[in-house]
């Protein structure tokens, strides 16, 4: 059986594309709280509200000039370089992680890049609470920001 494969009744598939990354996450710790195995696709399409160029300097400074007591030279990244990485990063956020309640609902959660090829169309849902609600909000997407922070986005 291959790390993909949905055939058990209790997974969700969730298309976070067009969802706001704040909002999306938390209902995805929610849903992991209450026992649900939840497989994320599109992670690359999620939305960060803001001005684009406020947004990539806000992620700039806090991958480059991270400096603390254990890392005082500043020589390694402390984000993730992928947007399917930092996604889950921001989901394991939400989850209570002190508690193995939090770390066995972190273990039931797979994000992806795109949507693989073994998962069928018509098994995946969206979160409509997690639109974003006023067009007119200056956005930019996980992947359009790992493009332009340079990191790696596997399309």
């Amino acid at each position: 059986m291959s790390n993909t494969s949905v055939n058990a009744k209790n997974i969700t598939i969730i298309d976070v594309d067009g969802a706001v990354m704040g909002r999306a996450a938390s209902i995805i710790a929610k849903r992991l709280l209450k026992g649900e195995e939840i497989i994320v696709v599109n992670a690359e399409k999620v939305i960060i509200s803001g001005k684009p160029e406020r947004v990539k300097e806000k992620y700039r400074k806090k991958i480059t000039e991270w400096v603390s007591y254990y890392n005082p030279k500043k020589n390694s990244p402390k984000f993730k370089r992928r947007p399917d990485l930092f996604f889950k990063r921001v989901v394991r956020g939400m989850l209570p992680w002190k508690t193995s309640r939090g770390r066995q609902a972190y273990k039931r959660l797979r994000v992806y890049i795109g949507i693989p090829e073994d998962i069928k169309m018509d098994m995946i849902e969206k979160i409509p609470e997690a639109k974003l609600k006023n067009n007119k909000i200056p956005f930019v997407t996980l992947g359009e920001l790992y493009r332009l922070l340079g990191g790696k986005v596997i399309e």
